[in-house]
């Protein structure tokens, strides 16, 4: 009986619905405090909803890439700490909540992200003042 149990407990099909989505939110946390554009488009979806404060649109990955890039150049960033994350019951999306401290003032931001395959992906940023 000992040994079923064991055998349950390190097969692999237990494991199965722990399993995060693979995502690096260290690195876009990164991105953001160092106000590297670059960096976070590289997980941008193909198209990504950005909104700053009251302006907000669906935008191509490279043109969402230079919308953010406008972003941290009028609102250089200082210092960024993420400050709430979460996954929905599938697995296949997940949400972060930071809080971004700028030159011209602190903003709150939400980023949604979905798997796509074998990636996950930047589908929503927003950039709220504080």
């Amino acid at each position: 009986m000992k040994t079923l149990l064991l055998i349950l407990f390190f097969s692999p099909f237990n494991q199965v619905n722990d399993a995060e989505p693979p995502v690096n939110l260290a690195s876009i946390s990164k991105a953001i405090s160092n106000g590297d554009a670059g960096a976070l488009a590289s997980h941008f979806d193909k198209t990504v909803e950005i909104a700053i404060m009251d302006e907000e649109d669906m935008y191509s990955k490279s043109e969402a890439k230079g919308k953010v890039s406008s972003f941290f150049a009028s609102a250089k960033p200082k210092s960024y700490s993420q400050v709430h994350k979460g996954n929905s019951k599938g697995n296949d999306s997940q949400y972060c909540i930071g809080n971004l401290v700028t030159t011209s003032g602190d903003y709150r931001v939400y980023i949604y992200l979905k798997v796509k395959g074998d990636k996950t992906v930047i589908q929503e940023m927003r950039f709220d003042k504080n």
